[in-house]
């Protein structure tokens, strides 16, 4: 039983990792670019790389929508699917 609910764990964790994966390079690539963008205009705004980051990522969310979309209902039909028999108490 432990081992079940540990893989559960696990397959949750990878999934997760797998969502937000693109989220996280998408703003880690316009931060970069943004903060290249301020260091070589000396334009030393914080709310500079705000907007440019939310953009990149409702772009992303977008596009990518459905495929997560798929991943996560996966994840629940096949995974979740079987929390009852780790959940069951004798």
């Amino acid at each position: 039983m432990l081992d079940q609910a540990l893989a559960l764990s696990q397959e949750a964790m990878v999934t997760a990792g797998v969502v937000i994966l693109p989220l996280l390079l998408a703003a880690l690539l316009v931060g970069l670019l943004v903060g290249l963008f301020q260091a070589t205009t000396q334009i030393q705004e914080l709310t500079l790389s705000f907007l440019p980051k939310l953009i990149a990522m409702g772009i992303i969310l977008y596009l990518a929508g459905p495929w997560f979309l798929r991943v996560l209902v996966g994840f629940a039909a096949h995974d979740l699917g079987g929390f009852w028999r780790v959940a069951y108490l004798p």
